[in-house]
């Protein structure tokens, strides 16, 4: 490809990039689907289970980190984006208190 195509293709996306940013959900249902919910919460508790802080204020009684992940979660306290990709390369992130 020449370098006007190239240069071409990469302004194309950064515009429907930016317009993304202004516009709300445009790839996907908009909410959370139940593979992101459970990637999320997933991947919270591992790094609960780690050591990770808690994002909020709990009883001292709940121990497991599947349960606090999921309270973050619905608290949307979470600061965690959603990348939804195209088979054509473009993709959206999404903040997940948009999805929620």
């Amino acid at each position: 490809m020449s370098d006007a195509v190239v240069a071409s293709k990469s302004k194309s996306r950064e515009r429907r990039e930016h317009k993304a940013k202004k516009e709300k959900i445009l790839i996907g249902p908009p909410r959370l689907t139940r593979f992101e919910r459970a990637r999320i919460i997933g991947a919270r508790a591992l790094q609960l289970a780690l050591g990770a802080p808690p994002f909020i204020q709990l009883d001292q009684k709940i121990k497991d980190p599947i349960t606090l992940a999921r309270m973050e979660l619905e608290a949307k306290a979470l600061p965690i984006s959603i990348r939804r990709e195209l088979p054509d390369g473009e993709y959206q992130d999404i903040p997940i208190t948009d999805l929620l």
